[in-house]
Parts: C-alpha cells; structure tokens; sequence
C-alpha cells in the first residue's frame, strides 16, 4: 500500500521530536544518563517529547532566518535542557562539560542537509556557540550525537564546501547576521527516519515547500503493508494542527 501526506513545519518538528525520543542512546540516557538538548526550534518539540511535557518553545531558541539570518529577541530567557537520569536539573556549564562521559547524549539541531546526509549548523557567534561548547567534547569522548533536521533545510550544495566558504569575518554584504558553518557528525534524524523508526514502512521525499498553508512543507511517500501504512497516515493527519514556533528576531 502507498499513501503521500504533507507536513506542514510544526507537523514536521513535532513527528522529528517523536523519532528522536525513540533512538535506544536518548532511551539508555534517560535512565542512567545525561541528555544535554541544545537551544533551537526542532529542538524545543524535541525537548516536550523527552521531557513528557510542554516548555516555552518561542524562548527557546536562538539563531533563526525569517527575512534575514536573524537572532531570538528573547535569547537568553531560557538555556540549553539537561536531563540526567531522568530529571531536568540545573547545572553550572563548566561543571556539565566536565561530567559528560561515553553513553551521554547531545542532542543538535542544524540548518543545512546535503544530498549526502551530511548537516551542517549556521554560527553567529564568534566563539561557535552551542557547537563550540558541545561539538568537540562530544566526539572526543565518545558521546552521542543526535541532529534533528527537516527535509525542508534541504541544500543543494556540499555542507563541507560551504564551511570551506563561510565566515562570519569572510562575508561582505548579508542581509542581517553573517555566519559560520559548522559541519556537524552524528545521528540524524529527518522526517523520513522519524517515521521508518516508529513504523515498518519505507519512506521517500516527493517535494518540498508549497503555497499558502503549505509553504514550508515536506511530502513524503509511504509504502509498506496496509495496517502500517495506514497507522502511519493517521499519525501524521493526526499532526495537522501542530503550530510552528512564533520568533521575533532582534538582528
């Protein structure tokens, strides 16, 4: 049986979050672990359905593009999420980064998917943010890393190249915030393997974007058998009136 659904972008994070929540590292992590969930738009549906309840989704972000490469007026409301056996806690950074250890999850969104599953994340910052603070450790002690992204980031173009190309201090006109790109390693997590890990079914991208409600959006193809096929169609139907985050930028 084959069905076609389209995710529209709230849809699309919520049916990402509900993948990564199901990864055996973020299950192993929850029960004798920490999980640090890093600030950012897929991220914030990741962190309601790890955590099990809703959080401030418009706080938790910080870099985003509306009409320009732009930053949350509210960043600095809320920090990254940690969760260590289970319980969000508060935590000094440094103490954190020291505590991280083999089996602890990272989890991290990006901004760009090539044709090659390679992820890259647009920085701001000048000394990297989340990515400088996170990424090096996390490979050199064996952590995992999770990176949550949508279909909808698709780019046509290598990640490695245009970290090759970018830089904050090497752009020399852009509309709002220039940027880095960093070349993120791990677990990624789109649409397509949100869905074949909560169903045995096959998934293929169709297209993306849209007009009107549907700017944005991912389609996908679903095939399998029927009672699958179907289960999963009326999970995503049932995903319809998922919201997508409300930012304001301050760039």
């Amino acid at each position: 049986m084959k069905a076609s659904v389209v995710l529209r972008p709230g849809a699309a994070k919520r049916l990402i979050a509900k993948g990564v929540a199901t990864i055996p590292a973020v299950r192993n992590a929850m029960k004798n672990g920490t999980i640090v969930i890093t600030l950012g738009t897929t991220n914030a549906f990741v962190a309601e359905e790890v955590l099990g309840e809703p959080i401030d989704r418009g706080a938790f972000a910080a870099g985003f593009i509306d009409d320009r490469f732009n930053v949350n007026a509210r960043l600095g409301e809320m920090g990254e999420i940690v969760i260590r056996n289970g319980e969000r806690i508060e935590s000094d950074t440094q103490d954190l980064l020291d505590s991280l250890t083999a089996g602890d999850v990272i989890i991290k969104g990006g901004n760009a998917i090539d044709p090659w599953g390679g992820v890259g994340v647009l920085m701001s910052s000048r000394i990297a943010g989340t990515a400088g603070r996170y990424y090096s450790i996390a490979l050199a002690r064996g952590l995992e890393v999770v990176i949550p992204i949508s279909l909808q980031k698709a780019v046509h173009t290598s990640v490695n190249d245009l970290a090759r190309e970018m830089g904050s201090d090497r752009i020399d006109l852009c509309m709002g915030l220039p940027s880095g790109m960093h070349p993120l390693v791990g677990r990624v997590v789109t649409e397509i393997d949100a869905l074949e890990s909560l169903y045995p079914v096959q998934v293929m991208q169709i297209a993306n974007g849209g007009a009107g409600k549907g700017a944005g959006s991912v389609s996908l193809l679903i095939t399998g058998q029927e009672k699958y096929v179907r289960a999963a169609f009326d999970m995503v139907q049932g995903l319809s009136g998922e919201q997508d985050i409300s930012l304001q930028g301050e760039a």
